[in-house]
């Protein structure tokens, strides 16, 4: 199972759902980044992917997003495939 790292916040109501999806998929542990906890977290996500906005989430070394993007790509069945590498 490939490694998950989600950029978040204690209180995100997309983060929850993301969180959701990937556990649906079988993904067990989803290493969190808090953001709102570590604030030079925050300036590391936006370098790492700019954006700002949570959450924003890695499979290994994939960029996958937000949740919005998350959703699309197991829609279009890429998701499956990422999380299996």
């Amino acid at each position: 199972m490939a490694r998950v790292v989600m950029y978040s916040t204690q209180v995100c109501p997309y983060c929850v759902m993301a969180e959701r999806l990937l556990k649906s998929k079988g993904v067990e542990t989803i290493e969190k980044v808090l953001i709102d906890r570590e604030p030079g977290k925050r300036e590391e996500m936006m370098s790492r992917t700019g954006r700002r906005t949570v959450p924003q989430i890695y499979i290994d070394d994939t960029h996958v997003g937000g949740f919005d993007d998350l959703s699309a790509l197991d829609r279009q069945g890429g998701l499956a495939p990422l999380l299996a590498a």
